[in-house]
């Protein structure tokens, strides 16, 4: 194997302040040293890689050069990984402290409401919640699980699945007693306005068209009407009566049981993705994985 040439680390954590803030005082007083002590780290790493990486300028202070710049920029990336590698490293194994990443509708909609009933089994287990669109490196994030919208193949992964959902349209109880337009077939949603949830990147996704087609409903123009970024934004629409929403299973929350939302008609068309819990395989032993992951299979159990 051969041998990492690497520059000296309290020169690099220097360097990265001050290519940050631009101004060697203020890294100085980030890392409780002088602005000279930076300077003079600054020149080290500059001899050691034999190329300048700030221009100092008498009346503008100190910019970086085209190398400095690209340097700084995969610095800081790595100096992030090695942050949270050495926070994953000192987390105890036995640690009740659990990190769990999901989508914010389904954090919103679906977790955070049961989790007062996780508590209650594991008063000891202490759950963050992390809510982001992206996949989830674990490498690079302080993350011990995730609750996935896919397939449940993923390499180093285990999944654990969790949830099938349905699709079916909602919408609020005065517009379901409308008179004049009377709400009883798919075909109906012609008098109506769609709202829609914007899901990018997603193949197969059902959307109107996908639902619509599924009832071999024709002749309805689905790129009217409204967009949200998020499942409980659309939801929150469709309760005003702004209009009626594609729903899911999963994510329709407490809508139809607090009788904010009503569902028009039975029919529904199930979905082409699944929800799964996952963590790679390295954590899956976990005395706080295990609980989490068997309370929220219960769960899901609980809800067919």
């Amino acid at each position: 194997m051969q041998r990492r040439r690497l520059p000296p680390l309290t020169s690099l954590r220097a360097f990265e302040a001050a290519a940050r803030h631009l101004n060697f005082e203020k890294a100085g007083d980030e890392l409780a040293v002088t602005a000279s002590a930076v300077g003079q780290q600054v020149k080290t790493l500059e001899a050691w890689l034999g190329r300048p990486l700030f221009d100092r300028l008498p009346s503008r202070g100190v910019v970086l050069t085209s190398v400095g710049e690209r340097y700084a920029s995969s610095l800081s990336e790595l100096l992030d990984q090695l942050h949270e590698a050495t926070a994953r490293a000192l987390r105890p194994e036995t640690s009740r402290v659990l990190t769990v990443s999901t989508m914010p509708s389904f954090a919103a909609n679906w977790l955070i409401p049961r989790l007062g009933r996780l508590r209650e089994h594991h008063p000891d287990l202490d759950v963050r919640v992390s809510v982001t669109t992206e996949r989830t490196d674990f490498a690079r994030e302080d993350v011990d699980v995730v609750v996935r919208f896919g397939r449940g193949v993923w390499p180093g992964l285990r999944s654990d699945l969790l949830m099938e959902e349905t699709f079916f349209p909602v919408c609020s109880t005065a517009l379901l007693a409308d008179p004049a337009r009377p709400l009883r077939e798919p075909g109906d949603l012609r008098h109506h306005t769609l709202l829609h949830e914007i899901v990018d990147g997603v193949p197969d996704y059902i959307t109107w068209d996908r639902w619509l087609a599924a009832m071999g409903v024709e002749g309805i123009d689905t790129s009217r009407g409204p967009r949200y970024p998020h499942t409980y934004l659309t939801l929150q629409a469709a309760a005003s009566g702004q209009g009626v929403a594609l729903a899911t299973s999963v994510l329709i929350g407490d809508y139809l049981d607090a009788g904010r939302l009503a569902r028009p008609f039975p029919h529904e068309v199930k979905g082409t993705y699944q929800y799964y819990v996952a963590c790679p395989e390295a954590f899956a032993n976990r005395s706080a994985v295990v609980d989490f992951r068997t309370w929220i299979l219960a769960e899901a159990d609980a809800q067919r």
